[in-house]
């Protein structure tokens, strides 16, 4: 299982009210003790976060308000003795604004190779006043900004799928492959296990720079054939990367960001030679009723069954509304969210947990707009409302904020006070805790010979009740409707044994609704 670190909501070390990676190396037990094999840490390179650090300034350093690189270093090093794991956030479709390489981009001229590295391009109409087609930005308005030339007159305009102060880099420049390659060999030098990375549909456009279609949506699951996402001329690349980590030791492992509408899209990224794995979104945007939570389990292990490649599973991360929220809120939110880890846990395949949602942390919806920092909500003027609600800074401890996220008191974002019945420590001494939950579910993932990779098969359990199972013995049984549903025939055996459970069973052996339950049977 693979926990997802948003290092600046993690844990704050001095105390400037950001978390930091001296604060993600001071909970390294705490990791260890919830079951975790890999941590995946989000951008922590020189930035000046436009877009809270997916605007890479320098790839090859660490920005002074998350660490140094002996930060790292140490981090790393004490991890694996840990017995864990680092994934580190890689960003390819753009750089910020003021990387070098843009900086020179800026002074130089049309045409030139600094220019070249990244898409720009001439205006249409005149005097080149339009962009040069409509393409959008995932953050509201215009992906064309115009730049002023050295002699003070309008000129070109540059591509930015997101911010403007992200200009995205052209992939057909052998400079620009030549630089990632360099960079992977940088961190890999310096002992990473692998990495995520942002965005990895986008890097190749349609070289005409059609209109975009009606058709096609500027963000979200890309449909086959969109100009600027899911272009097959990405796999090259990835090609070229996986021949770059089979030259190391410990199998140093690619995971993927990719937003494609179909499983089958997505398995052309997990060819043997490609990548080894990506984000299952599918799953994580399948709303809670059993037909649809059962057809994007199918199709994804289906799909990926066919390039020889694991199934990943994931219900939240830095980028979507908390899963508890989304789910409904409150304590209806909470039952559901709490069977759906259970249900992703048994699936085969590798699992991702996003920082607090082993908590049972909601979305935070009314942060005041003054501390708001998501490029979505200002570039849309509040239409948006971003993603700052499920990045808010984790509660460790105490009955008052910031919960022993950090030591002065401060925090980036502010925490609700209602947080202090789900801080760790709360946590920690309650067994019916969704903490405790998910340290049983994840210390059985580990002993149960059935859960990992491997095969599982469905069982017939009615319209509302999802049950399947993997061998040797072992079954899940998750009740998505609202009312208590007897257990299939497969787990009435004398010999069943509850093995652990979302929510209370009672003694008729009846799972109630939104509960999920793990058996041993024979």
């Amino acid at each position: 299982m693979i926990y997802q670190i948003y290092v600046r909501s993690f844990a704050d070390s001095d105390g400037d009210g950001v978390g930091d990676l001296p604060g993600v190396r001071s909970r390294l037990r705490y990791l260890r003790e919830l079951g975790v094999d890999a941590v995946w840490l989000s951008p922590f390179y020189p930035s000046p976060q436009a877009d809270a650090g997916y605007d890479v300034a320098d790839y090859r350093d660490v920005d002074p308000r998350f660490g140094s690189l002996a930060d790292v270093d140490d981090l790393i090093r004490e991890a694996h003795e840990w017995g864990l794991r680092i994934i580190i956030d890689l960003v390819p479709n753009h750089t910020s604004h003021e990387h070098r390489w843009f900086r020179a981009a800026l002074a130089a001229t049309p045409g030139s190779r600094e220019r070249a590295r990244y898409i720009f391009r001439d205006g249409r109409g005149q005097g080149g006043d339009e962009p040069p087609n409509n393409w959008g930005s995932n953050f509201g308005g215009l992906a064309w900004t115009r730049v002023t030339e050295a002699d003070h007159t309008p000129g070109q305009w540059y591509l930015h799928l997101f911010t403007p102060e992200q200009p995205d880099l052209d992939w057909t420049n052998t400079e620009v492959r030549a630089e990632f390659e360099s960079i992977l060999r940088f961190w890999l030098d310096r002992g990473v296990d692998g990495f995520r990375i942002d965005v990895a549909h986008g890097l190749a456009k349609d070289p005409e720079m059609p209109d975009l279609a009606g058709h096609y949506a500027i963000s979200g699951p890309a449909i086959e054939g969109h100009p600027h996402w899911d272009q097959d001329e990405v796999h090259e690349v990835y090609r070229a990367w996986r021949r770059i980590t089979d030259g190391y030791p410990g199998d140093p492992t690619f995971v993927a960001e990719v937003w494609v509408a179909s499983p089958q899209r997505l398995a052309l990224y997990l060819r043997p030679d490609e990548l080894h794995t990506a984000f299952n979104f599918s799953f994580l945007l399948a709303p809670w009723a059993a037909k649809a939570l059962r057809a994007a389990v199918d199709e994804s292990v289906a799909a990926l069954a066919e390039v020889r490649a694991p199934t990943t599973w994931v219900l939240s991360n830095h980028d979507v509304i908390r899963h508890v929220t989304r789910y409904g809120g409150g304590e209806p939110g909470t039952r559901r969210a709490r069977a759906a880890a259970l249900l992703m846990l048994a699936l085969p395949g590798g699992a991702y947990v996003y920082q607090g949602e082993e908590l049972g942390l909601t979305e935070v919806t009314d942060l005041p707009d003054e501390v708001r920092q998501d490029p979505s909500f200002h570039r849309t003027a509040g239409a948006e409302p971003g993603r700052d609600g499920c990045r808010v800074p984790l509660p460790w401890s105490g009955q008052d904020p910031p919960f022993g996220f950090s030591p002065s008191g401060a925090s980036w974002l502010p925490q609700p006070a209602d947080w202090a019945e789900l801080t760790v420590q709360r946590q920690e001494s309650d067994p019916g805790s969704t903490l405790t939950l998910y340290r049983n579910a994840l210390r059985l993932r580990r002993e149960l010979p059935a859960l990992g990779d491997g095969l599982m098969r469905w069982i017939e359990a009615g319209a509302d009740v999802l049950a399947f199972r993997r061998e040797p013995g072992f079954v899940c049984v998750v009740n998505v409707g609202g009312a208590p549903a007897e257990p299939p025939d497969d787990v009435l055996g004398a010999d069943a044994v509850v093995l652990l459970t979302s929510a209370p069973i009672g003694s008729d052996g009846r799972v109630p609704g939104a509960t999920a339950a793990w058996y041993r049977t024979g």
